[in-house]
């Protein structure tokens, strides 16, 4: 199959090093979808935030694409690549592979029009959901979840930390905002590991407007990077699962492209 250029599409080096980490193919049924066009057109929506039904006639048919997006988001893919991804950036940039400081906040998102659960968020105003993002500090995401945007920040901030505290162990501090601030959030986060610790990097009530604060800036920085591709500007995504899937596809290919 011919496959037309477009500016979101893999380069040689770039699939060299993802192909040996996608799922190898099953030795039974019919043969496979090459996967190359296949995570050309998954960018490619992801970039340009067309429906799947819009998809150019030049990739496999839409509903091949969607098949394979939904195995990958649903399962431990996305996360192995950005895992991955994000060890080969931190050693390009001299840092170790391991992280032992972070930082974490969340962004309400107006969702459009589908079936999935939805929330308030009466302090953005904004009916959608919220994006909760644990960064390193280069960026690079450790961790996202997407939850109703009624969600308080702590309660959204336990569902996100507790699962990677067993993926970090070597996690030493956290920084967030002042909607994490209060003692009971910070007693949890020690209850969970006692060597992790929560610092709060307040805004000062003399502030106005838009103001660049110590550490914060770094997961505001990586908010702004994913609502540069329009599948992300807004949710459209019915499932948690497949709106989780996108953020760290949108990381993926930002990494990919730092990298070759």
């Amino acid at each position: 199959m011919k496959i037309a250029s477009f500016e979101t599409d893999l380069t040689d080096a770039q699939w060299v090093m993802i192909e040996p980490m996608l799922p190898p193919r099953s030795r039974l049924g019919r043969p496979r979808t090459p996967l190359r066009p296949v995570v050309n057109a998954i960018l490619y929506l992801l970039k340009s935030g067309c429906p799947w039904r819009l998809l150019p006639k030049n990739f496999p048919a839409w509903k091949t694409v969607y098949h394979y997006f939904r195995q990958w988001s649903r399962g431990p893919v996305l996360r192995a690549l950005n895992d991955r991804f994000r060890a080969l950036v931190r050693e390009s940039e001299g840092k170790r592979c391991r992280p032992t400081a972070a930082s974490l906040d969340s962004q309400t998102v107006r969702s459009a029009a589908h079936g999935g659960a939805v929330g308030y968020d009466p302090g953005k105003r904004t009916k959608g959901r919220k994006r909760f993002l644990l960064v390193d500090t280069l960026g690079m995401i450790l961790g996202a979840t997407v939850v109703p945007a009624d969600q308080p920040e702590r309660t959204g901030a336990k569902t996100l930390i507790k699962p990677l505290l067993g993926w970090f162990p070597w996690l030493r501090k956290i920084w967030v905002d002042g909607g994490f601030c209060g003692p009971a959030f910070a007693d949890w986060v020690r209850d969970q590991r006692p060597k992790l610790e929560i610092e709060v990097i307040p805004r000062s009530a003399e502030q106005q407007g838009f103001h660049v604060l110590p550490k914060r800036w770094v997961v505001e920085r990586t908010f702004a990077w994913l609502v540069q591709n329009r599948r992300l500007a807004r949710d459209y995504e019915q499932s948690q699962s497949s709106a989780t899937g996108f953020i760290y596809l949108a990381m993926i290919r930002l990494m990919l492209r730092r990298l070759a």
